[in-house]
Order: C-alpha cells, then structure tokens, then sequence
C-alpha cells in the first residue's frame, strides 16, 4: 500500500466534513505528495489540512482550481508538476449537491452548474493529468461518482443523480481509452456518508416525515445493511487502496462504498 514517491491531486479537500480532506490525509500518510485543491487555495480550513500534513512529515500543497474553467485547472496541475513531480495519482472528489429534490423545481441553470462541476470537472482534470501520466509510465485516476449514480435516491436532487450517472460513464470511457499507456480509471459510489450531503439527507427524512433529527440518522441507518452511515476517512481507506499498486488490475469498474445500502432503481 506505499505510495512513496507518487504525487497525488486531490479536488474538493478543504471542507473539515469532506470525503476529499480524509483522502488526502490518508494518501499523504502512505507517502504520496498532495495537492489538495479547492475552489480557493486561501482557505483557511484547507491551509490546515496541508499543515497537518506537512507537520506529520509530509509534503503536500494547497491549489485553487476553478474546475469549471479549463484554463484554471489546466494551471493547477501544470503547478503541481512542477511544485511536487508529475501527478500519477487524481481523485476527482470536488462536487455540488444543489437543487431540488422535486425535478420540476429544477431550472435549467441548476442542471448546468451541476454538470459542470459534476461530470465537466472530471472530465477536465482528467484531460490535464493524462500527458503526464502517459510520460511517468502510468497512473491512476479515482472518479467520485455516488450510490446515487447506481440508482435514485429519495431526497437527492435530479440534476446530481444525472451527473453521477455520467461519471460513471466517463469512468468506463477513460479506462478502456488509456489502458494501454497502464492508466487506471475506477469510479468509488460512496452511500451514506457523513458529509454536508448526508446533513441534506437528513433533512429531508425530517421533513418528509416529520422526526427528530436522532430519529432521522435511525431512519437512514436502517436503511443500510450494516446498520450505520460511515465517516469520511472509511471511504479513504478504500481509495488508497485503488491507488495503490495493489489494485493494479482495477479498472473500468465502479465501486459501492455503502455498507449494503441499496438505491431505488
């Protein structure tokens, strides 16, 4: 499971809650240099996940990347080559949960923002790490789609179940495209989580049927098989592993990290 030597991009890494700030930690802790990326490379929440990082003895930088602009991610990770080495390992977990859960209250600019961030995203850090990848002899990308891109899931917005579908799609895509330069692609459908995205869950249990938020988290863990909502750091576990070179015949497939819970389809 080393990853020394390897540098890492992670998106979406500064929220403290987050899927992508646990990943970074956790790929740092096995000896990958991480650039943890955010929309704004000044916060303050990601300027203490890298110093974390850096005071455990690592190495690890904070990036902005707007990754619905081109040209910012494109400088990210020309930044990141340069700073930490040629970027060999890309978790795609940046992401919006915006919108309504009821698909007529869902304007034409909600479905743009999210498939721009959602599915464009992905697809342009992907496209601005390959060159890289391709000269260092390989790498591997980890797409974050969701268990909502496998199904639909009660309380999540049309616009995000669509997008996660797609990046899926673009997971398969990109797999079979590069397997020949030893490119990995592999999609993680994290279920229920303790993100921002599992408060909004919450919510909706509260407001559909009227509970307490305690009953609410005993209503969505009820629904799991292994009888609870898992932490951020659970899923990192898991992606260090597909990055790492024991998962090097992983690709093109999709993962469900949920415990056994099963979406409506």
């Amino acid at each position: 499971m080393s990853l020394e030597g390897k540098t890492a991009i992670v998106t979406g890494a500064s929220h403290p809650q987050g899927i992508g700030a646990a990943t970074a930690a956790k790929l740092a802790g096995l000896g990958a240099a991480v650039a943890l990326v955010d929309l704004e490379s000044a916060d303050a929440e990601l300027a203490e996940r890298v110093a974390g990082i850096v005071a455990s003895g690592g190495r690890a930088l904070a990036l902005s990347a707007d990754v619905t602009d081109t040209g910012s991610v494109q400088s990210c990770v020309a930044a990141v080559a340069e700073q930490l080495g040629p970027p060999e390992i890309l978790v795609n977990n940046a992401g919006v949960g915006i919108g309504s859960h009821r698909l007529l209250e869902n304007s034409e600019e909600i479905w743009a923002q999210t498939l721009a961030v959602n599915l464009m995203g992905v697809n342009r850090f992907t496209c601005a790490v390959i060159a890289h990848m391709q000269a260092a002899g390989g790498g591997v990308i980890v797409n974050n789609s969701s268990m909502a891109g496998l199904g639909a899931l009660a309380g999540i917005p049309a616009p995000y179940t669509a997008s996660k579908h797609a990046v899926i799609g673009l997971t398969k895509a990109v797999a079979l495209e590069f397997g020949g330069d030893n490119i990995r692609c592999v999609a993680i459908c994290p279920g229920s989580v303790k993100t921002r995205l599992y408060d909004q869950v919450i919510k909706f249990h509260m407001d559909t049927h009227g509970v307490s938020f305690e009953h609410a988290q005993q209503m969505e863990a009820g629904l799991i098989a292994l009888g609870y909502s898992c932490e951020p750091e659970e899923v990192a576990d898991i992606v260090a592993f597909l990055v790492s070179p024991a998962a090097r015949y992983l690709t093109g497939v999709t993962i469900p990290i949920a415990g056994g819970l099963a979406p409506g389809l």
